[in-house]
């Protein structure tokens, strides 16, 4: 199982820059809300879009998706894996914990 990040720790990575945000949701939803500078990646293309979203396979990458009970963010997370990236970890809050505690978010949407 995918180790797990606390909201805090991904704030200090998000600070200090250290990290690649994986978004696991459909872009849909991506595209509503996200954290900031977080990349759309849905499992069904990890396999064709990871080793050009995500050339170095030791990066720190954190997944989401909307809570802990959603599951994509641990799938795309096991497909990395797999696929022999060494650095993931789940945010298992997710979008909805990350907005509770008031932290800022990014739209590609245009009102």
């Amino acid at each position: 199982m995918t180790a797990t990040i606390t909201r805090t720790e991904l704030e200090g990575l998000l600070t200090e820059g250290d990290v690649v945000v994986i978004d696991a949701l459909p872009a849909s939803y991506y595209d509503q809300i996200h954290l900031p500078g977080a990349l759309n990646l849905v499992e069904t293309d990890v396999e064709q879009q990871a080793p050009t979203l995500l050339p170095d396979k030791n990066a720190a990458i954190v997944t989401y998706c909307s809570n802990d009970a959603c599951g994509n963010s641990q799938a795309v997370a096991n497909h990395l894996e797999r696929l022999g990236y060494t650095g993931v970890r789940k945010y298992r809050e997710g979008i909805q914990g990350w907005v509770a505690a008031g932290n800022t978010t990014e739209s590609t949407q245009t009102v």
